[in-house]
């Protein structure tokens, strides 16, 4: 027995020696693999910016030419290549830094000649006499007024890089200037949207002529302790309850009748639907904030205090409701900047579970395209007003991913008998 368990453990021992060696083989090939792959993107790099400095080198020593300038036009003093337009004459680079020299540093009158100024001036001649070079420079017309001292020089320099300066701001400018309003189509888009959203908004804009309060004794007197140290009234949740139906059941309407909706498939129309449910109710909710009550009015019908949402249920996520509504506030938002931000907020394809995340994708972005571009019509003189309200859409995604979180408290500090079927249907398989 002795024996048997020794070449059993010996065996298990050669076992696990041969597991490891055939992994260290396996790791050992993955890192020579990538270390493979690393070391060639290595040296297709290195070898691009090989060839971009050669080109650039060969730039720089074939020089500069103006488009103005024919295909080897010569210098009218030495007739070299010319390179362009110096001092009224066409030159090239070597007579134009003789003549400035000359001019600048008053040479002219020094320079003599050998063979009384009857020299003949080229390109291989050009630097044996200077007179007969100057004398040149002077016959074809080159101008010693346009040959600037050092203090004129620096200035017209400086000049020069003010005006670029200037005329990039300009441009900057007039680029912002230029805003792309909406196109037909997006007009078609932006009023479907904007209809959708008037139709399933609860009470529209006569909501604070029907909105009830909900009685301040309710909502203050918490009655179940939940695990987070927040309370759960449950007699103000329950009448949270009783309006959480018609008011899911309006989001739903609301997609319904946006293009493009209806054209994805059935899985993928529910899991958008729970994703921005609670999103799209707290963006109705916060458009209904009231700073003179301090008071948010849900389904277009009840009225309630920071304090009672709190302990209705929603405990830290009504603060960020609150929030927002203030925020909100400052935008002055019309029917069709919050149908649109509805819309936007619906078509998010990093749903878990979506299957035509491509296709949602695009839609998002004919919508965020469509909204861009009517913030640009209504609101183009407000500076950054597009991105700032592109940011509440981060605020609401951040609000649905607490209440997630939140609901699963609900769970265990409320009875299973006040959640309505559509509530829990919504809400209850979201991930936290």
């Amino acid at each position: 027995m002795g024996g048997e368990g020794e070449r059993e453990r010996k065996g298990g021992r050669r076992g696990r020696a041969r597991r490891w060696e055939r992994n260290e083989r396996h790791i050992s090939g993955t890192y020579s693999e990538c270390l493979y792959y690393t070391t060639s993107f290595v040296k297709l790099v290195c070898r691009a910016m090989y060839w971009f400095s050669l080109c650039c080198l060969c730039l720089c020593l074939a020089g500069y030419i103006p488009s103005y300038l024919e295909k080897d036009e010569p210098c009218v003093v030495c007739g070299d290549k010319a390179t362009g337009y110096h001092y009224r004459c066409i030159t090239c680079e070597g007579c134009k830094g003789f003549f400035r020299r000359t001019i600048q540093k008053n040479l002219h009158p020094t320079y003599s000649c050998k063979y009384d100024g009857c020299c003949i001036i080229d390109k291989i001649t050009r630097n044996q006499c200077q007179l007969c070079r100057f004398k040149k420079c002077i016959a074809v017309g080159m101008a010693m007024d346009l040959v600037l001292d050092d203090s004129k020089r620096v200035a017209k320099r400086r000049l020069i890089e003010e005006n670029r300066e200037k005329r990039k701001k300009e441009e900057m400018v007039k680029s912002l200037q230029v805003r792309p309003e909406p196109t037909g189509a997006e007009w078609e888009l932006i009023r479907l949207v904007t209809e959708a959203h008037r139709h399933t908004n609860a009470q529209g804009a006569h909501w604070k002529q029907k909105r009830k309060f909900l009685p301040e004794k309710i909502g203050q007197s918490p009655i179940a302790p939940s695990s987070d140290g927040d309370k759960v009234d449950l007699e103000a949740f329950s009448e949270f309850t009783k309006i959480i139906t018609p008011a899911i059941t309006r989001v739903v309407d609301f997609a319904k009748k946006l293009p493009m909706f209806s054209e994805l498939p059935c899985e993928d129309q529910i899991i958008l639907l729970k994703g921005c449910c609670m999103e799209i109710m707290s963006l109705r909710a916060a458009m209904r904030y009231d700073p003179d009550s301090e008071t948010l009015t849900l389904s277009g019908e009840m009225a309630v205090k920071r304090e009672q949402l709190k302990n209705g249920g929603l405990g830290v996520v009504s603060d960020a409701i609150f929030d927002l509504g203030k925020s909100l506030a400052q935008f002055n938002l019309d029917d069709t900047e919050v149908a649109l931000l509805q819309a936007v907020l619906l078509m998010s394809s990093d749903r878990s579970g979506l299957t035509c995340m491509d296709k949602i994708e695009k839609c998002q972005e004919t919508y965020l395209l469509a909204f861009e571009h009517y913030i640009n019509y209504r609101k183009h003189n407000i500076p950054h007003f597009w991105p700032k309200l592109l940011m509440k859409v981060t605020d609401l995604r951040m609000i649905g991913a607490c209440h997630a979180s939140r609901f699963l408290h609900m769970k265990v500090e409320c009875p299973n008998e006040l959640f309505p079927p559509l509530f829990l249907e919504v809400f209850e398989d979201q991930e936290v």
